[in-house]
């Protein structure tokens, strides 16, 4: 009797190594956090920043021999399979740590300018990135759940780390509001989805609607909806989108940084397993309801984007539309679709996060000069810094030469050929709309003259490698695409599981 007991009460078999990137996040932010707390808060030099760097790159390098063993012998999972690595959770582990490494960089200098040195913000921003990793192999819809709580809620702090200004503190009151309400749907989604299927683990889940017919599916299809509003929340997707403008508009800049990036990463690599992976033998069920919000968010962004004269507040729109040309990838469920929102997340990262960073620089003490008319003249006052702007806009525009250009072109081209006619033109037309707001922007930059007396910018040595490094990102990927374009396809081939060659699937019609 004791030794049945104790079979049943035995833990699951954990294979360290397979969490081992994510374990460096978390234990670097304790050690910062412990180790902060006994040191002075204004230290001489920038340990803080230079220490979050160093632990998201030994993250980076913890996730290289993952990425060849998931590409050599497929897909491990672990912590009684709740956790899965493959070429998705590889991939997009490494761009979220380099969306750490950008924040870190620009955060160092802002937290000097504004007075709020220490360690707090970027245990968050550690923290918060290992929720995010934890997400992105999310194997279970319970961990995924947990991951999101653990991402999210280092985020609300962050959002109002800038305790004397108010408008930071009524950002983070709004996230966290509208948050715990996506989080309420999300948990929602889970149980309706456990309802229909009986399982929380997606590889079960998969198994189980390959193998069965629901002759009544009114609760799965239910749980879509929910788990949909839950993670478009998250990646700013309409008509789940009112808190993005506020939120980017009062949080720091390089806050928002990581908001549009490792945020954004974090819930598109959730969407792509819960329905791409889980859901894909009911795709003909959800994506006429993710083909809507996509266009919903392709328009929104895009029209929105036209009508703002403040440029954190465009970048927030802009940032809605680009998760709308993601979506076109995750809409067609194919593995075309899947590379194309891949490449898009990866090569986003490092313009989104040099937009920000221009953002941050030209903000100012008090990260309140973020009207257009701040920017006037800015190619003569900060002539490199406006070259970095320029990059940046174009390449989310869409200019040939940037990596925007090919991620748009993926995107659209996954929706063609799923034969998404409609919504690829919806796109094409959006991108146009938003290229006069990016234009808009540039024309201020080199074609008015700025006012007398208008500030000359110093650019921090953390915010100026973060700006190179983007740039080079931006305009390499452009020309050479070749190594993010292979990684993402390497990524899709592990993602959906396949039975073996000699096992069956028994189908049987089950009542929903």
């Amino acid at each position: 009797m004791l030794a049945q007991v104790a079979q049943e009460l035995e833990t699951p078999a954990v294979e360290y190594s397979a969490l081992l990137p994510i374990l460096i996040m978390l234990g670097g932010a304790i050690v910062l956090a412990v180790v902060g707390a006994m040191l002075p808060r204004k230290a001489r030099t920038p340990w803080h920043a230079a220490f979050t760097v160093v632990t998201a790159g030994a993250s980076i390098v913890a996730w290289i021999p993952l990425w060849v063993r998931a590409r050599d012998d497929g897909a491990m999972r672990t912590v009684a399979e709740a956790f899965r690595v493959d070429g998705l959770t590889v991939m997009l582990g490494i761009v979220i740590a380099a969306g750490v490494i950008l924040t870190a960089l620009l955060a160092d200098g802002y937290l000097r300018r504004e007075n709020l040195e220490g360690p707090e913000a970027y245990v968050l921003l550690l923290l918060s990135a290992s929720g995010g990793m934890f997400m992105a192999g999310a194997n279970d819809l319970l961990v995924l759940f947990i991951s999101l709580e653990i991402l999210s809620i280092a985020v609300y702090v962050l959002a109002g780390v800038h305790v004397r200004r108010a408008r930071s503190g009524e950002a983070a009151l709004k996230y966290l509001i509208l948050g715990a309400v996506s989080s309420a749907f999300l948990l929602y989604g889970v149980a309706m989805v456990y309802g229909a299927t009986g399982h929380t683990n997606l590889t079960a889940i998969q198994g189980f609607l390959a193998g069965n017919f629901l002759t009544n599916n009114v609760l799965l299809l239910s749980g879509f909806v929910c788990l949909l509003v839950g993670l478009g929340f998250k990646v700013a997707a309409a008509p789940f989108h009112s808190w993005a403008p506020d939120v980017y508009d009062g949080s720091p800049s390089p806050v928002v940084a990581y908001m549009a990036s490792g945020v954004k990463v974090a819930g598109f690599a959730a969407l792509i397993r819960v329905f791409v992976q889980a859901f894909g033998s009911y795709r003909y069920d959800w994506q006429p309801i993710i083909y809507a919000v996509a266009v919903a968010t392709l328009l929104v962004g895009s029209v929105l984007s036209v009508q703002q004269t403040n440029v954190k507040r465009l970048l927030a729109y802009s940032s809605i539309s680009h998760a709308g040309f993601m979506l076109l990838g995750v809409q067609a469920a194919t593995d075309r679709g899947v590379e194309a929102t891949l490449f898009y997340l990866a090569t986003y990262t490092f313009t989104v996060a040099g937009s920000f960073g221009v953002a941050t620089v030209v903000g100012r003490k008090g990260d309140n000069a973020h009207d257009l008319s701040n920017y006037a003249g800015l190619g003569k006052r900060a002539p490199l810094l406006a070259f970095a702007f320029l990059v940046f806009l174009l390449a989310q525009a869409g200019i040939p030469a940037t990596s925007g250009f090919l991620a748009k072109f993926y995107a659209i081209g996954a929706a063609v050929d799923a034969r998404s006619y409609w919504l690829g033109l919806v796109a094409m037309l959006s991108g146009v709309i938003s290229a006069y707001a990016y234009l808009k922007v540039v024309l201020t930059m080199y074609g008015d003259e700025a006012e007398e007396g208008a500030p000359r910018y110093h650019v921090p040595q953390g915010a100026r490698f973060a700006l190179v490094a983007s740039v080079v990102a931006t305009l390499g990927f452009g020309i050479v695409p070749g190594p993010i374009a292979d990684a993402s396809r390497t990524a899709v081939k592990s993602i959906v599981d396949a039975p073996a060659a000699d096992q069956e699937i028994p189908f049987e019609i089950v009542g929903g």
